[in-house]
Formats: structure tokens, sequence, C-alpha cells
């Protein structure tokens, strides 16, 4: 198989002035493809004909991790002054992965690949999400903390440009996991196949 790489496939942003906030909200959920196939060539054909197509690359992946994250601002204007009197970053996270059918139908070799394949691929598409958990946190945290602007159109700017630089990094930040991810997916794919191996014999 050559390597696997799950990746994000989409960010959304809007944050606004908003007259009443709540709590922080941050949501996971998971959605499965079915796949079929009893060798390797036969998965990765599966996986590459079914698995989720990214936003704008037109390609499908194994595994990927939607990402919608949003927001709600309320400022107060005070005097000669107007400050965020509280900020609320939402993010809302949907993994989607794959399942096998033919599982109980596939050599115990297979099934072994399988098994390590599908918890690198969870695993891969869980840091995604926490990434983004880590930036909404930082959001939040960088918006609650501007100082106070002599208008609130000023300070909307100050808002928008303090959101644009955390959501830039963010960006970054996952496009950067990505490429590590892919670059060691073969050295890891072995070391776990050898780890997995080693757990099967010493159960037989």
């Amino acid at each position: 198989m050559r390597a696997l790489r799950p990746a994000l496939t989409a960010l959304l942003l809007c944050l606004a002035p908003y007259p009443g906030a709540s709590e922080p909200l941050i949501t996971k959920t998971y959605s499965y493809f079915t796949i079929g196939g009893r060798t390797g060539a036969e998965l990765e054909k599966e996986l590459y004909s079914l698995g989720p197509m990214l936003s704008g690359s037109g390609t499908r992946h194994a595994g990927a991790t939607r990402i919608k994250l949003g927001g709600k601002v309320n400022y107060e204007s005070t005097g000669a002054r107007c400050r965020v009197t509280d900020a609320v970053v939402k993010l809302e996270t949907q993994l989607t992965l794959p399942r096998w059918k033919d599982r109980k139908h596939a050599s115990r070799e297979m099934v072994i690949i399988w098994d390590v394949l599908s918890a690198d691929i969870k695993r891969h598409e869980e840091r995604h999400a926490e990434i983004a958990r880590q930036y909404a946190r930082k959001l939040e945290k960088a918006l609650e903390n501007l100082r106070p602007e002599r208008t609130c159109e000023k300070m909307q700017l100050r808002v928008d440009a303090v959101t644009k630089k955390i959501v830039d990094e963010h960006s970054a930040d996952q496009d950067r996991f990505d490429r590590v991810e892919a670059a060691s997916f073969e050295r890891r794919m072995s070391r776990m196949l050898g780890f997995a191996v080693e757990r099967q014999r010493g159960g037989d």
C-alpha cells in the first residue's frame, strides 16, 4: 500500500458581534464509510474509491476531519472606550473513518494489517481534532484579552486581525502535521506491524 494521507478537509470561520454569548462549545462526531476486499490491493482500491473527498483537491482519502470553527463576540461601549465583554468560540469536528466488512473472510495476516492501519487512520484524525481544539481555546483567550479600543469599529478590526492570525497559524499547523505524518508513514506502519505480529505470536 502507498502512504495513506488522511487530511483536514474544511475550515470555516465566522466571528461577529453578538448580544449575549454562551459558554464555549466544542463537539466531535463520527461518520463511517464501508469498504470491502480481502487483499491489500483490494483494500487500497476501496479506500481511494469510497473514502471522503477532500474539498478543493478532488481526491479521496482513507479518512478525514471536517472542522467548522465559528464564534460570537460581545462588545460594550463605555464612555470613550469599547471593550470585549465576552468571546465564545464554537468548534465542531466530524471525523470520517473506514469500516471493513470482509474481516471474517480475510486471512489472519490481512486482519493484522487492517487493525494496524485502521488504528493509525483513527489516531491521525483524532490528532487533527485535537489541534483544532487547541487553537479554538487559543483564539477564545486571545479575543477575551483584547485591550479596549476607542470605538467598537476599531475593536471589530482588531478582532478580525487576531482571528485571521490564529486561523492562519492553525491551518499551517494542520498542514505541517500532515507532512510529518506522510513522511513517516512507511516507517511507522512497519514498526507497528512488527509489534502487532509479536503480540499475536505471544498470544498463540
